[in-house]
């Protein structure tokens, strides 16, 4: 009796969605996706709202997510997400301190930080640990949550991080050269709200008056960038 021919089904891919305001950005992560066999690119969004749209219409395995996006940020932009697919494994990846974002990130259900420095080389590996079931962040970040952990506070912590989400959202726009109304707008508040905002940014991080509330919020937003 001749010898059946066993076919094994291949096994299938992982689909990525990649959310990014930057074209280029989004290019070269598809193209990293697309060169790793067993990962795909899913589709791609540039802003909140097309990210939600691709999320349901393509059913990704797997997001990455940039922290910085017109009309919105990652952190809400996660939350939503995680609304929709509690199972989605997420990675954020930004050009800001991780210092920062790292346990903003996570708080919000993100499996992993990475530094868009980085992200050419270790975006895959990023990846691959996240869907072994482990969480990403850097050696060094590991260091700086495990001593909190232990004493209840980060070693060389900055006034930046006592702000909320939504203050540290306030300073990137205040960064990006938005003014007071602009930033209402993009916030769906109203001015009172974002003045709010304002004086408790001020007292945190020691500033006398809101012209060096944007002088600082400049300065670190390019320095950052």
């Amino acid at each position: 009796m001749p010898n059946r021919t066993q076919i094994t089904a291949a096994k299938p891919k992982i689909r990525v969605l990649v959310v990014d305001d930057h074209p280029i950005v989004r290019q070269g992560f598809a193209q990293l996706i697309n060169d790793t066999e067993d990962l795909e690119l899913a589709g791609e969004a540039g802003d909140a709202a097309a990210a939600m749209e691709a999320l349901k219409r393509h059913r990704p395995d797997f997001a990455i997510v940039d922290i910085s996006l017109k009309g919105g940020n990652g952190l809400d932009l996660t939350k939503s997400m995680l609304a929709e697919r509690p199972d989605l494994p997420i990675l954020v990846v930004s050009m800001f301190d991780e210092g920062l974002y790292v346990e903003r990130v996570l708080r919000a259900g993100a499996k992993g930080y990475l530094m868009k420095q980085e992200a050419t080389e270790k975006v895959i590996a990023a990846i691959r640990r996240i869907l072994s079931g482990e969480l990403y962040v850097s050696e060094k970040m590991r260091d700086v949550l495990l001593q909190k952990l232990v004493t209840g506070q980060s070693p060389d912590a900055t006034p930046l991080e006592k702000l909320s989400d939504r203050e540290l959202e306030v300073m990137q726009l205040l960064g990006q050269g938005r003014g007071t109304r602009q930033i209402a707008e993009t916030l769906h508040v109203s001015i009172k709200t974002v003045e709010s905002h304002y004086a408790k940014i001020k007292e945190k991080c020691h500033l006398a008056n809101v012209n060096e509330l944007i002088q600082y919020a400049v300065k670190w937003f390019h320095s950052d960038s």
